[in-house]
């Protein structure tokens, strides 16, 4: 894999992009585990409460996946392999990874 050619102040750019990232995701994960309000359950039908529920999962599911993803590219980070290519190894243009900051993929990679 070739080294990565992002400059030293990009990087903590996109590190500081993916602790934030963290830190909101996080922010949101623990709000939404707080205790739901029992007079609106308690006008829920069973099914009503059930497909609440379900409807309610999906966002956490997508807020654990994208955390995973922002705790890759730190790992990363730390490795030395951050903005290199997942397919190819060449390096993701910093704009691709300004946009997203979790990106393993060039355009090329994508595209093709």
């Amino acid at each position: 894999m070739s080294e990565t050619r992002i400059n030293e102040a990009e990087l903590e750019q996109f590190k500081h992009a993916l602790f934030s990232l963290r830190d909101g995701l996080q922010g949101l994960e623990a709000s939404s585990k707080e205790a739901p309000d029992q007079a609106a359950s308690d006008r829920l039908s069973r099914r009503d409460a059930m497909q609440a529920q379900l409807a309610a999962g999906e966002p956490a599911r997508r807020r654990q996946r994208q955390l995973g993803k922002i705790e890759g590219a730190l790992r990363r980070i730390e490795a030395g392999d951050y903005g290199n290519c997942f397919i190819c190894g060449e390096e993701i243009d910093s704009h691709r990874l300004s946009t997203d900051p979790t990106n393993t993929r060039c355009v090329t990679c994508v595209e093709g």
